[in-house]
């Protein structure tokens, strides 16, 4: 039995789907064994979302000049799950980081597990806060998508800073109670 709570960050048609601007090349790749981390943890799933602000602010009013695209209201395809979530909770934000008084409250003490997209913005920015918190916080490596491998790995590299608040591991080696 695997232990904890499955995270599964951002897996939505703007990571998803080639020719998107913010598209994670390895997103397929990634995507099958994200559906095996969910079957595995079964009632124990939590799925987000990241959405545009309807009214940007402060530094986010530069950062959606740079890619307008995104500004579209919450239910727009582009921001729709890839897979349904069932009865999962959804937790829908309009930051990077998942991380607050929502997600802790579905979570509870841990440990946490995180899957998704993308490595090196959404995971890395819901983690580190995460891990600040207290919580145990493990990084399912082959099972998140980045902007680019270089940038993947580069995130991944900065979370294992963080042991043994954050530790990476495998798809593999979750489902087989590791």
């Amino acid at each position: 039995m695997t232990d904890g709570v499955l995270v599964v960050i951002d897996v939505q048609r703007v990571f998803a789907e080639p020719g998107q601007p913010w598209a994670a090349p390895r997103f397929a790749e990634v995507h099958p064994r994200i559906r095996r981390l969910v079957a595995a943890f079964a009632g124990r799933v939590v799925h987000t979302r990241f959405v545009a602000s309807a009214q940007p602010t402060g530094a986010w009013v530069g950062y959606y000049a740079q890619w307008p695209f995104a500004l579209q209201p919450p239910d727009a395809p582009l921001y729709e799950l890839v897979d349904d979530p069932g009865d999962d909770p959804v937790v829908t934000t309009t930051t990077f980081g998942k991380w607050g008084a929502e997600l802790a409250a579905l979570v509870g003490t841990g440990p946490v597990l995180l899957a998704g997209a993308s490595t090196d913005c959404c995971v890395l920015s819901t983690a580190l806060p995460a891990a600040d918190a207290g919580v145990a916080i493990r990084v399912v490596t082959d099972a998140c998508a980045g902007a680019s491998d270089a940038d993947s790995d580069r995130a991944l590299a900065a979370m294992a800073l963080y042991a043994p608040l954050i530790t990476l591991t495998t798809t593999n080696a979750v489902l087989a109670g590791g």
